[in-house]
C-alpha cells in the first residue's frame, strides 16, 4: 500500500499534534518494508524526521506554506495533485485543520478534539468559524476519521453529524523506552539545578494559553495554598508561548510568589522524562482536552497526578489520579495542600499510574491505525468503482489485502481501548 502523511500541522514538533505525528511515524517504521509511506514535511521541520529517512520517501514542502492560510491552500491545490502523481492509496491528515475537499485517494484525518464547540474563546473569530463550520464539512469528505477518545468520537456524532460506522477510537501512545521511572534525585541535578528549581514542586506541561489550559487559576490557588501554609513548594510551568501567554505572564508577575513560579518555556524531547521523574507532583487543570497525553507520560515516569476530568480526561486516567475540578480555585488549593502533605497518597497515586500508563502503546496505535488506512483503501475504491461502473465489484489486490488487516486490526484497537 502506498500511504501519505502530512505533517505541517506540527508546529515544529512544540505541541501534542506534534508530539503524536513523530511518535507515529516512528512506529511505522518497521512497515516500511512492506509498504511505501511518504511524508511532506515542511523545509524547517526536516531534521525532526532525520529518524525515517532511510525508510521512508519524505517530500519536502516549501517554507513559504507553513503560515495558515497559505498551509490550508497549498492542502487544496498543490498537495492532490501530489498525491495522483505519486498514485497514493492513502492520505492520513493527522488534524481536522488541514482535511481536503477533493478525493485524490483514500482520506483519512485524526481528529484530537472538537474543542472549538466547547472552549469559548479558545482561538480567534477566525479560527473558530473555521473548526465550527468549514471543518464539518470537510469531515464528511474523509473516508475514515480517527478518534482518539470516546469522548471525541460522540463529539464528532453530534457536532459533526458523522456516522459512527466511520468513526474509530485508536488511544494515543506512551513512548516507554523514554517515559519509564528513573531516579529522581538524577533527575534533579540534570534539569532542577540550571533552572535554579529547589525543593518539592508541582509541574504542569502544557503550552501556555489562556484561557483553554487554565493557567490563570491554577496560579491562584498555587498562591492561596503558599499564603495559607508557608509551603517550600514551587509551582514548575512547561510549555511554550500561545494563545493568551501574556496574560499568564502577567498573573506570574502579579503573584505573591512570583519567585516560587517557574516558566520554563518549551521543553524538549530529551528533557522532558527527567521533569517527569524530578517532580513531586504533576496538575493537570485543563479546561478541555481531546485525549491528554501529559498525565499519563508523569505516570509511566512515576510522578502522582492530579488531573481535571474535563473532556476525555477521565476516559484517559480513570481511577489513577487525584481529581481536580478546574473551575473551583478552592478545591485546587485544598487538593495541591492534600497531595503535598500526604505521602501516602502519593504513593498510592504513583503506582496507580504505573499500571494505567502500561495500557497505553504507540505500537497499539499504529497497528490500529493500519487497518485504517486498509479500510480508508477499500471504501474509496468502492466508491471509485460505483461512479465508474454502477455498480459494485471485487475489490483489487490492494483492497482485499487491506480488508483482511482490517479485520484483525479493529479488534486491536478495541482491546487497546479497553486495556484488555
Amino acid at each position: 500500500m502506498k500511504i501519505a502523511l502530512s505533517t505541517s500541522v506540527m508546529q515544529r514538533g512544540r505541541s501534542g499534534v506534534g508530539q503524536y505525528v513523530l511518535s507515529l511515524v516512528r512506529a511505522f517504521l518497521p512497515a516500511a518494508a512492506e509498504h511505501e509511506f511518504t511524508l511532506f514535511v515542511l523545509e524547517e521541520d526536516l531534521p525532526l524526521f532525520a529518524f525515517a529517512r532511510d525508510a521512508m520517501r519524505i517530500e519536502s514542502v516549501p517554507e513559504s506554506h507553513r503560515s495558515p492560510v497559505r498551509n490550508i491552500l497549498w492542502h487544496q491545490t498543490v498537495l492532490p495533485d501530489l498525491l495522483r502523481y505519486r498514485g497514493m492509496d492513502v492520505l492520513h491528515i493527522p488534524s481536522y485543520r488541514r482535511m481536503l475537499w477533493s478525493r485524490p485517494c483514500a482520506m483519512v484525518s485524526t481528529i484530537h478534539d472538537l474543542a472549538p464547540f466547547h472552549v469559548p474563546g479558545k482561538y480567534d473569530a477566525a479560527r473558530m468559524f473555521y473548526g465550527r463550520v468549514v471543518a464539518r464539512q470537510l469531515a464528511q469528505r474523509q473516508d475514515e476519521l480517527i478518534a482518539v477518545s470516546q469522548v471525541t468520537a460522540r463529539d464528532l456524532e453530534t457536532d459533526f453529524q458523522m456516522p459512527r460506522e466511520h468513526v474509530t477510537v485508536i488511544p494515543n501512545g506512551i513512548n516507554h523506552e523514554r517515559f519509564h521511572p528513573g531516579s529522581a534525585e538524577a533527575a534533579r541535578r540534570a534539569v532542577c539545578i540550571p533552572h535554579g528549581v529547589t525543593g518539592p514542586f508541582f509541574l504542569y506541561v502544557a503550552r501556555l494559553e489562556h484561557p483553554a489550559k487554565n493557567h490563570a487559576r491554577l496560579i491562584e490557588a498555587f498562591s492561596r495554598y503558599k499564603a495559607a501554609s508557608g509551603s517550600p513548594w514551587q509551582l514548575v510551568l512547561a510549555g511554550s508561548d500561545w494563545h493568551g501567554a501574556e496574560t499568564i505572564h502577567q498573573l506570574i508577575a502579579a503573584s505573591p510568589f512570583a519567585q516560587d513560579i517557574h516558566a520554563l518555556g518549551f521543553v524538549g524531547a530529551e528533557e522532558l522524562p527527567d521533569w517527569y521523574r524530578a517532580a513531586d507532583a504533576f496538575v493537570f487543570p485543563s479546561l478541555y482536552e481531546g485525549f491528554g497525553l501529559p498525565p499519563i507520560e508523569a505516570m509511566a515516569c512515576g510522578c502522582p497526578v492530579l488531573s481535571s476530568p474535563r473532556g476525555a480526561l477521565a476516559e484517559t486516567i480513570g481511577n489513577a489520579a487525584g481529581r481536580l475540578e478546574p473551575e473551583d480555585v478552592a478545591q485546587i488549593e485544598r487538593q495541591l495542600a492534600r497531595i503535598a502533605s500526604e505521602p501516602e497518597w502519593r504513593a498510592q497515586l504513583r503506582a496507580a499510574g504505573l499500571v494505567r500508563a502500561a495500557n497505553f502503546t504507540w505500537e497499539a496505535a499504529a497497528a490500529s491505525t493500519f487497518g485504517v488506512y486498509a479500510r480508508a483503501a477499500r471504501r474509496h475504491w468502492n466508491r471509485s468503482l460505483s461512479q465508474n461502473s454502477g455498480t459494485d465489484a471485487p475489490f483489487s489486490s490492494v483492497g482485499t489485502q487491506s480488508l483482511n488487516l482490517a479485520s484483525s486490526d479493529r479488534h486491536a484497537s478495541y482491546s487497546h481501548e479497553t486495556g484488555r
